[in-house]
């Protein structure tokens, strides 16, 4: 077994997660917004119902609805019932029904409290104000009884719940309007290096164009989060240094990327430790190895690699469920599920790896995954052709095609 003593001054993946969670508290700070403005947003207290769900027993089927006497037999076919009246949705029937009387009743309608069995209309005839069943009726059939779905002072929602679609439903169907949420996490980001140049900019000998920052900050508006571009930084310790500490003062997290390495004009680390604290830096993944996290004055900061797969990677695997916590919301590790290689996988055991892979149910309905064949750390085509990492652990050292493998499928963040 490959540990951190067997790869020198690196450390493993589940350790530095671990750590790195264990230094995060999220935002203390709280708004009331509009529901309409809830996607994604984390709740920031206990949201109780203050009706019943449904508010009325109502038909669930366009039909009858019958006072049945079910202790004698005119349940039972083909007793005919009078009919009485009609209850449409909005619009309920005003008055009380006898024994052996029906009224019409359209889906969504109350059912009156003198009603206490349903029956479609295609189950009865209509002659002459009687309705004739052609089927024996049960107890409460077709009735959604009031508060079936939600009973009134309910608990719906606690706090750290990050709202989706159906919930914002679930509020309005509820009468709630406005709700406490945690404000929204400030996110600078930033990329170093002589070599960057920006899009639409024409390139000189040995540049080329920054593509990290704009995937960062593609992930973050995903999740939700406000971003301060900060650009390009240059190559020079002065200007980083200024970066650092203007992002320090305006954010919640700084994420640069590059100049994380050990090379001469690799200054973010630098610069790291003068203005906080390192927490770690190095750790045993591939891609993604120089990856350094700490704190600073006011926000945390999370230095990534410059090249654009360790980049990516990093941020998805270590930034990424930093930031959920961050919010507020709890953080579930992503599910790993088996699925079979198509070809041969090559690996050295030593790092933990996440190669990028195409997984697809094959004719015989197996989960199998074929791993690209360019894994490069600047191949950042991999990422966008790619649908899930194969996850091989520390000491794996590669297998054949047919093997059992665990990939993680990407998800929202990632691909939205």
């Amino acid at each position: 077994m490959i540990d951190c003593c067997s790869a020198p001054g690196l450390m493993p993946y589940a350790q530095a997660k671990s750590n790195l969670l264990n230094k995060i508290t999220a935002v203390e700070k709280q708004e009331i917004i509009g529901i309409e403005d809830c996607a994604k947003r984390v709740n920031a207290a206990i949201i109780v119902s203050p009706i019943n769900v449904p508010a009325h027993n109502n038909s669930a089927m366009d039909g009858y609805a019958f006072n049945v006497d079910f202790a004698e037999t005119p349940a039972q076919p083909p007793h005919s019932y009078q009919l009485v009246g009609t209850a449409m949705a909005g619009r309920p029937y005003i008055g009380e029904l006898a024994p052996g009387q029906c009224i019409r009743i359209m889906t969504g309608a109350v059912v009156p409290d003198s009603a206490n069995s349903v029956e479609m209309q295609e189950n009865v005839s209509v002659n002459d104000g009687l309705v004739t069943l052609n089927q024996p009726l049960k107890l409460n059939n077709h009735i959604r009884l009031a508060g079936e779905d939600i009973q009134k002072d309910q608990q719906i929602f606690l706090p750290g719940h990050q709202f989706s679609a159906p919930d914002i439903g679930l509020l309005a169907s509820l009468g709630i309007d406005e709700i406490a949420v945690n404000r929204k996490l400030r996110v600078a980001v930033f990329s170093t290096g002589d070599e960057l140049k920006s899009a639409g900019q024409v390139l000189q000998t040995g540049e080329i164009y920054e593509s990290n920052r704009h995937v960062l900050m593609a992930m973050l508006n995903n999740m939700n989060i406000d971003v301060l571009d900060l650009g390009i930084i240059p190559d020079d310790y002065a200007q980083i240094k200024q970066a650092f500490e203007q992002a320090d003062q305006q954010a919640d997290a700084v994420i640069s990327s590059g100049g994380v390495s050990v090379g001469d004009a690799d200054y973010t680390k630098d610069v790291l430790e003068e203005l906080g604290q390192i927490e770690f830096w190095k750790i045993a993944i591939k891609p993604g190895k120089p990856f350094a996290f700490g704190t600073l004055p006011n926000s945390v900061f999370f230095g990534l690699p410059g090249n654009p797969v360790s980049s990516t990677v990093t941020f998805h695997l270590l930034a990424v469920p930093a930031l959920i916590k961050m919010m507020g919301t709890n953080y579930t590790e992503p599910l790993l599920l088996p699925a079979t290689t198509t070809i041969d996988i090559q690996k050295r055991a030593g790092r933990m790896d996440f190669q990028r892979g195409i997984a697809q149910i094959n004719e015989s309905g197996q989960l199998v995954v074929e791993p690209l064949p360019a894994q490069g750390s600047g191949i950042l085509s991999s990422m966008s052709k790619a649908n899930c990492y194969i996850v091989l652990a520390q000491d794996h050292q590669g297998c054949v095609a047919g093997s059992d493998v665990s990939i993680q499928m990407f998800d929202h963040i990632l691909r939205c």
